[in-house]
């Protein structure tokens, strides 16, 4: 199965390269880049998860509505993308929750660092996918971690998709940056070796990110954005329909596993 799925939160990361952004123009870009998304799902008739903060479904009704109605699964990515406290968990799960009319079964931390996993089972959580089994310098150091799905007591632990051999990333950066042949290869094995593939990607990135002088990123962070990211997605998406591969959200993936009935 195919689990693609969609960080919605604030635009922060131009902060991280030194510059300001305004909340209005952090809220406007996501919501742009996920009408963007919606639009390519329904062309192809597929299923996707969201993983959004609080903050941005409290900003971004309409969006959250056409997740809603269009089948797609709601998930929480915190309450802040900025700031974490633990009781942010339960919180935002309640939030969301509230917001949407949807039961919210899975979370994945902002930037896919580390959450304490006892909490995430105490605040009610069926799966969790914040982990990134690679290494990758002033990132992750995941090494030790499993490289495919498992189970830490009553929580399903999804991790991001990482190759069979070397664990390479199958991450946002590297969907912008390989050549979509190669990365299309790696992903495939990934498919037959795990029985699916979990790759995640941010509105953002189907926006216009060439502004220097507006956002500051480097060349491997700006490559393939937005109409170009557009065509790579459609692309993508093709290939893999094409090759008979199935779409689904993440708790129907968690529905297929032993004793993982939602």
């Amino acid at each position: 199965m195919i689990l693609l799925s969609f960080d919605i939160e604030e635009f922060d990361m131009p902060f991280e390269y030194g510059r300001d952004i305004t909340f209005e123009d952090q809220i406007a870009i996501s919501v742009t880049g996920s009408n963007k998304i919606l639009d390519l799902l329904a062309e192809h008739s597929i299923r996707a998860t969201f993983f959004s903060t609080v903050v941005f479904a409290q900003h971004a009704a309409q969006v959250i509505k056409r997740i809603i109605d269009e089948g797609h699964e709601l998930a929480s990515h915190g309450y802040y993308h900025t700031s974490f406290d633990n009781t942010h968990l339960a919180l935002s799960k309640t939030e969301l929750e509230y917001l949407s009319g949807k039961s919210i079964n899975g979370y994945r931390m902002a930037r896919m660092q580390p959450v304490e996993e006892s909490a995430i089972e105490k605040a009610g959580y069926k799966y969790n996918s914040s982990i990134n089994p690679t290494w990758l310098p002033g990132r992750y150091n995941n090494l030790n971690k499993p490289r495919a799905c498992f189970r830490q007591g009553s929580v399903w632990q999804i991790p991001a998709s990482v190759s069979p051999l070397l664990r390479f990333p199958l991450f946002w950066l590297a969907f912008h940056n390989l050549p979509l042949g190669l990365y299309y290869f790696l992903a495939k094995r990934t498919i037959r070796k795990d029985k699916y593939l979990n790759v995640y990607f941010h509105p953002w990135e189907f926006t216009d990110l060439d502004d220097y002088k507006r956002f500051g990123f480097p060349g491997y962070v700006r490559k393939n954005t937005g109409d170009l990211m557009i065509r790579r997605m459609n692309d993508f998406v093709n290939r893999l329909l094409k090759d008979n591969f199935s779409f689904g959200t993440f708790s129907e993936f968690v529905n297929t596993l032993p004793s993982g009935n939602l």
